[in-house]
């Protein structure tokens, strides 16, 4: 592997991309530092010193510390994908919209159109994201005169929200340069810089407190980890097709066997974000009402990822939005329609409906070992905070003080994914040029 990216580095073009995506990055984490206007600094570090800041270090973790900083990217590219998440979602639905994606240049529009909805959803979760910080600090505000209320001031209010927007949208340009001028998918490698760069700081963190027992626990539990990770992320069922011979003419055409892929994790990490969103919504709904013992209750269990029945219901939206997504996207690929009209078939099935069922049968039963590992990830700091009581104590037992938040569920899933991704990139590109890649 190293040898290969001595390679890579070694040609002209490649070496010009891979520097560029790192000059992106730079930028990215510059901006991750420039604060929203208004925002009070002792409000903010009260907001990150409890132990009421799991859930938000998770979301400083995927942001690359623009959270903490309460830059003017707090929100990352996280509302582009929200927005792209929405589309996939309308496109089967909404019969204009399926037209226009099968249209040609129709991909095009339906980006552009994400781009658009990225906006509203830049807004609204810029909006939601103060609400929920604003119900977890006592005595004081996060950004005075912020709000709707009486006593707001709207010049304030409104520029922050376009402040945020703007940053949103900012960063969404930045990785459509490293895509089309850099190394890799350019949204996914933002994330995944943001991620790396948090990484030191939360395990420096981390290690300041019974540091034998957290740095094992690390230790073992990333490696188990990215190991089970590789395993299912790269796990397919191979189901067989073979395609009939037709006569032209003098020529014959078609004919020949290959195989359709499904993926064990179709879903990737989409139902991780679904479920977060979901089960984080009562806890910024309570917000709005006060600061009454069922407010602080609810926000405990849903802000503060508090108790079993945040786990279970976690795992549970993680399993049910795994089998949501990858039903949406099975269905979007039209495969059934695809092989018939391409003339191929699965030996034994009957093509057209037979087939569509057949698929369905197999692709639901190798997505309950992706959901299951899925939900196992997506619970792993609740499980680890049970360890943690259990050989520790209940005082060894904190927010800021998981060794499986140091990188997050979501994250490890994110950096596992796209340095797969860019190393098989990379090995294109030194194939292409007769070098030997990462894969021998």
């Amino acid at each position: 592997m190293i040898d290969a990216l001595r390679n890579a580095f070694r040609l002209p073009d490649l070496r010009r991309k891979m520097l560029y995506t790192a000059m992106i990055l730079v930028i990215y984490q510059f901006a991750a530092h420039v604060t929203v206007p208004g925002v009070d600094r002792d409000a903010l570090d009260q907001l990150f010193s409890g132990d009421q800041a799991g859930f938000l270090n998770v979301l400083n973790l995927l942001s690359g510390g623009a959270v903490s900083n309460f830059s003017v990217i707090a929100n990352g590219v996280y509302p582009y994908i929200t927005a792209s998440i929405i589309l996939q979602l309308l496109v089967p639905i909404i019969p204009k919209l399926e037209a226009i994606a099968k249209e040609p240049g129709g991909r095009e529009k339906i980006n552009q159109y994400t781009y658009y909805l990225a906006i509203p959803m830049a807004a609204l979760q810029a909006i939601g994201q103060i609400n929920i910080f604003e119900s977890q600090i006592t005595g004081t505000t996060l950004i005075p005169g912020f709000g709707f209320g009486g006593d707001s001031s709207l010049l304030t209010t409104l520029s922050v929200i376009i402040t945020m927007t703007a940053g949103t949208m900012f960063a969404i340009w930045l990785g459509e340069l490293i895509t089309e001028q850099g190394i890799g998918n350019g949204i996914s490698i933002i994330i995944f810089a943001g991620i790396v760069a948090r990484v030191p700081a939360n395990l420096v963190q981390l290690l300041q407190t019974n540091f034998v027992f957290n740095l094992l626990a690390f230790v073992l539990l990333t490696v188990l980890t990215v190991v089970v990770i590789v395993i299912i992320q790269e796990g397919v069922r191979r189901i067989p097709v073979q395609y009939g011979k037709r006569v032209r003419g003098r020529k014959m055409y078609g004919g020949g066997a290959t195989h359709i892929p499904l993926k064990v994790n179709t879903a990737g990490m989409i139902p991780l974000i679904f479920a977060q969103s979901i089960v984080t919504f009562p806890a910024i709904l309570a917000g709005f009402f006060g600061s009454g013992d069922t407010v602080r209750r609810i926000q405990d269990i849903f802000g503060n990822q508090q108790g079993f029945f945040y786990w279970f219901l976690y795992f549970m939206l993680v399993v049910g939005f795994t089998y949501f997504y990858t039903g949406v996207m099975i269905q979007n690929q039209n495969l059934a329609e695809n092989l018939q009209k391409n003339g191929g078939f699965i030996p034994g099935i009957r093509p057209g409906r037979r087939t569509q069922e057949y698929i369905n049968r197999i692709v639901n039963r190798i997505t309950l070992v992706g959901a299951i590992f899925l939900g196992a990830v997506a619970i792993l700091p609740g499980v680890m905070q049970v360890i943690q009581r259990v050989v520790l104590g209940p005082a060894g037992a904190s927010g800021q003080n998981n060794p499986a938040l140091v990188i997050s569920s979501a994250g490890l899933i994110i950096v596992v994914g796209v340095v797969i991704d860019t190393m098989r990139q990379l090995e294109a590109q030194l194939v292409m040029r007769n070098y030997d890649g990462f894969i021998r």
